[in-house]
């Protein structure tokens, strides 16, 4: 029986992972929507705080899938090692990758190989040498232990069904001292069976994601020892059709 529930819970956990790559090798390859209103992707990327001079720079690399914009929050300083989970088509990576200079560098690491293929074109056209992309799974780093300073993310760990894990695998590659600076969805109410099980929903941010007081204590698990940043409530109207849920900022030290 024992072994029957770790296949089953197995067998849950791949076939989220399979909705959410293909959704967004979907959004990769024919720039559909995300599932969350994302058609005007400038106006939905100012609202969660990117400028116009940030969008400009990003060009292509902004595809209207953030929940917020972690790298304006963050301590990224000049010759840091920046590591991006759920990279996507590279905005966060490119963002950074100013902050860091040329002596730093900027690692984005994402499960859909079209959002790779991606954003490694988006960083040839913007000739940004200090960034680099890698193929992997967030609860999987394929980094070093200790080999990052600071850690971005921005509305991905919700689509991860092994949160823990994710954290887990954050902490490890981090270097003491390091940070991590997380923008994600977080539900205020239980969702119903209906909308757990709903796969745009999933996809979408909102099927997956964890009530903000068992989210926060996953990552307390982990090790980090956490500060809430900023909560956006607004989102849920602008984007989530007033299911209760909100943007969660967080910043992360591993000490």
């Amino acid at each position: 029986m024992e072994v029957f529930l770790i296949y089953a819970i197995l067998e849950f956990m791949n076939e989220i992972k399979r909705i959410v790559k293909n959704k967004y090798s979907d959004i990769a390859q024919h720039q559909s929507t995300c599932g969350c209103s994302c058609s005007n992707k400038n106006n939905l990327s100012k609202n969660i705080g990117y400028t116009d001079e940030q969008l400009e720079q990003v060009g292509n690399a902004n595809m209207g899938l953030g929940c917020g914009n972690p790298v304006a929050f963050s301590s990224i300083k000049e010759g840091d090692t920046v590591l991006d989970l759920g990279s996507g088509a590279g905005i966060d990576c490119f963002l950074a990758s100013k902050k860091v200079g040329p002596s730093g560098k900027v690692i984005g690491v994402d499960f859909t190989e079209a959002m790779i293929a991606k954003a490694k074109a988006n960083a040839a056209k913007g000739v940004y040498k200090n960034v680099s992309f890698m193929l992997g799974d967030i609860d999987n780093l394929p980094v070093k232990s200790g080999a990052v300073d600071i850690i971005i993310s921005n509305c991905v760990i919700n689509l991860a069904p092994d949160k823990k894990k994710v954290f887990q695998e954050a902490y490890r590659v981090l270097k003491t001292s390091g940070k991590i600076f997380i923008s994600d969805i977080v539900l205020l109410a239980e969702l119903t069976p209906e909308q757990r099980n709903n796969q745009d929903l999933i996809a979408g941010c909102v099927g997956g994601a964890l009530l903000k007081d068992d989210y926060i204590a996953i990552a307390k698990s982990a090790g980090f020892q956490l500060k809430v940043l900023n909560e956006n409530k607004s989102i849920s109207k602008e984007q989530y059709q007033g299911i209760p849920l909100e943007s969660l900022l967080l910043e992360g030290s591993k000490l």
